[in-house]
């Protein structure tokens, strides 16, 4: 997995570099458009990223409430055994699954790499790359957690 993941990073360094190399003759008029389109670019990036750090933020309040709610059932509990039962449950599935970390990495070198490869819409492009991505990623990343027995 951390040769495909390299290969990737690999990949999408190169297409980022020989984006950004090409060069382009034209007039002031040129110059503005890309500007323009620079600008739209940047704007849902920046919306982008909120999104996910309000992503975060509601999954980690969610942790946060199903952790005291098994606190408050192991501490009602009466019998040792399910209160036992509760904590290796609960420690077995912290953190992200791969499904999880796999679906987030996918979808932002998707994102990239559609940015890029689609010139005329970026944001389209990003859009669908970013699906595409995603979608890959989750897959991959759901595989190696029913190997690992997660699910």
């Amino acid at each position: 997995m951390k040769k495909v993941l390299s290969i990737i990073a690999i990949v999408s360094v190169t297409v980022v570099t020989m984006a950004s190399c090409t060069s382009k003759s034209g007039s002031a008029n040129a110059i503005s458009a890309s500007d323009t389109a620079g600008l739209a670019e940047f704007q849902s990036a920046k919306l982008i990223a909120a999104q996910m750090e309000a992503n975060e933020a509601l999954i980690a309040a969610a942790i946060a409430k199903n952790n005291a709610s098994v606190k408050k059932s192991s501490t009602k509990s009466s019998s040792s055994t399910t209160m036992n039962s509760e904590t290796t449950n609960a420690a077995k599935k912290k953190g992200w699954s791969k499904a999880a970390k796999y679906s987030a990495i996918g979808g932002g070198t998707g994102i990239v790499l559609g940015a890029v490869i689609n010139k005329k819409n970026r944001v389209a492009g990003g859009a669908i790359g970013g699906v595409l991505g995603g979608g890959l990623g989750y897959v991959l990343g759901r595989a190696k957690d029913k190997k690992e027995g997660r699910y």
